[in-house]
């Protein structure tokens, strides 16, 4: 991997290896790394249910009806 650093950045490492803490300037941004907090994820939204999902979509206003119909039974002849 190649990176290009900015005249600063290369000075702060520069400073950093002069002063024996440090013996490579992978060393420097390795540590550097491993410091940084880990960025937390985005918390999750809850999920909706499919009505709210409908009502919030293109879909509303188009009077879906979402009531479950209760299924009838239809007669066979045997």
């Amino acid at each position: 991997m190649t990176i290009q650093l900015t005249p600063e950045d290369e000075k702060l490492i520069q400073e950093r290896l002069r002063t024996g803490a440090f013996q490579s300037v992978e060393e420097v941004i390795h540590r550097a790394l491993v410091s940084l907090p880990v960025p937390e994820a985005p918390p999750k939204e809850p999920r909706k249910n499919l009505a709210d999902f409908l009502m919030e979509s293109p879909f509303a206003g188009a009077e879906l009806d979402l009531e479950r119909r209760k299924q009838y039974v239809r007669p066979i002849e045997l």
